[in-house]
């Protein structure tokens, strides 16, 4: 009898650690890190401001990347099997355009001024849909960091000057589909979209009677729609 109710103890204790070192073992078995690279297609635009005129060249008033090749890397770190927190760093292999009001007779109104690339960094948060050993799982993501405009050597009629590059605030957001076609590789197809702070301009006066009167500002932002797809791999 005694033996019996040892038994009737000890069974039901090894069974519960079967099973909870089974969970730790399946658990154990998810994957911890992801590193993408992609290569894709980047739209951008740009921003407006006062009317420049420039001999033997025109009168220009915009200014905007050209759309171009990009290419990426990222690496996230699953916090549970949907949480995701990570880093991406993408590149557009770019020009810098200006347009213009009036151009040069029988001349075009946008003038590339040279090769300039534009690279973006960000901290990012995705969150995956579904299970993590899924064949297909959506995703959306958001991240925040910057955008940096390379410097370019231009030349617009007589006038020769290199333009400096500059680094600006920036926000991502996207979502795409990942693939996996086994345990640790997949392919993923994403669309995102980056708007960069340009600069602000002021558009006239706003009175309150709480908060009294205060500037008006109308803010420019470059934008940046990236289509890409690359491979995944996933690592414990």
């Amino acid at each position: 009898e005694g033996q019996n109710i040892m038994l009737n103890r000890v069974i039901p204790c090894v069974v519960g650690c079967a099973i909870l070192f089974s969970a730790s073992a399946a658990s154990a078995q998810d994957p911890k890190v992801e590193v993408t690279t992609t290569l894709g297609w980047t739209i951008s635009d740009g921003v407006t401001g006062d009317p420049v005129t420039v001999p033997g060249a025109g009168t220009f008033n915009s200014i905007s990347p050209k759309d171009a090749v990009s290419w990426g890397v990222r690496m996230g770190f699953f916090v549970n099997p949907q949480a995701e927190v990570g880093f991406l760093f993408n590149q557009q292999w770019s020009g810098l355009d200006v347009g213009g009001t009036t151009g040069v007779p029988g001349g075009p109104t946008k003038v590339n001024l040279g090769d300039a690339g534009v690279r973006n960094y960000h901290a990012y948060f995705a969150y995956n849909f579904g299970e993590s050993d899924a064949k297909v799982r959506p995703y959306v993501l958001g991240g925040l960091g910057a955008t940096q405009y390379g410097a370019v050597d231009a030349q617009l009629g007589t006038v020769q000057r290199t333009i400096g590059g500059n680094t600006r605030f920036s926000s991502t957001w996207g979502g795409g589909v990942k693939i996996n076609t086994s345990d640790r590789i997949g392919f993923r197809f994403e669309g995102r979209w980056t708007p960069t702070f340009i600069k602000a301009e002021a558009v006239g006066w706003w009175c309150d009677p709480f908060w009294g009167c205060y500037v008006v500002s109308d803010a420019q932002y470059s934008n940046q729609f990236d289509m890409a797809g690359g491979i995944s791999f996933r690592f414990e």
